[in-house]
């Protein structure tokens, strides 16, 4: 089992180039792409009720595309999840005023929100999507989206999960991670890095 399980990691990794290149290939529109910053917040980093396996890292890429989105005069909205503590949302992607924040009580931010409401106001039909975690609420808002008729890319080193317990057995945050990338990827939508995302939003028309 345990080599079966390698080998489906190897695979994985092995199409990050496909999916990247298949997010490139997208023509980005900047009047009609939007960045979705899904629950950054405090509760999910060290000290918090539910750390997860390297949010800084991805904290910091998430910044990253928000500052692209920013100097590049794109639309941003933040999406929070309501909890009783720690449920700032982080310095890396704090919002500015005037940019929508949108509260959720469930993993999907679309439902009981204005997000769907929003992104139609504002025209937008092609999401960029990053957050935490990547198999909660990344996954069922990325899912959701592409339902609703959205085009969906998630920022996949922007994004980051915890190890979960199943059936007596701990998989691992990267398993986790990966897993439902691939998952996502073709079906719901395309998976790409900061890095390309920030070159494709650069030369978007």
């Amino acid at each position: 089992m345990r080599h079966l399980r390698n080998a489906f990691i190897i695979l994985l990794l092995a199409s990050g180039s496909l999916w990247g290149q298949a997010a490139d290939q997208q023509s980005f529109s900047r009047q009609h792409t939007a960045l979705v910053l899904v629950d950054i917040q405090m509760f999910y980093f060290e000290g918090g009720q539910m750390a997860l396996k390297n949010p800084e890292v991805a904290g910091k890429k998430a910044g990253r595309l928000l500052k692209a989105f920013r100097e590049n005069g794109m639309e941003v909205i933040h999406v929070r999840h309501d909890a009783s503590t720690n449920a700032k949302i982080h310095p890396d992607v704090a919002p500015w005023e005037g940019e929508p924040v949108v509260t959720k009580r469930e993993a999907n931010g679309f439902v009981n929100t204005r997000l769907e409401e929003i992104l139609r106001e504002k025209g937008i039909n092609h999401l960029i999507i990053a957050g935490m975690m990547t198999h909660m609420c990344v996954e069922a808002t990325a899912r959701a989206a592409h339902d609703l008729g959205f085009d969906v890319t998630v920022a996949e080193d922007a994004c980051a999960t915890r190890d979960i317990q199943y059936a007596n057995a701990t998989v691992s945050a990267r398993e986790v991670h990966l897993s439902t990338l691939a998952t996502l990827s073709g079906s719901y939508g395309k998976i790409s890095t900061v890095a390309k995302l920030e070159k494709a939003i650069k030369n978007a028309d």
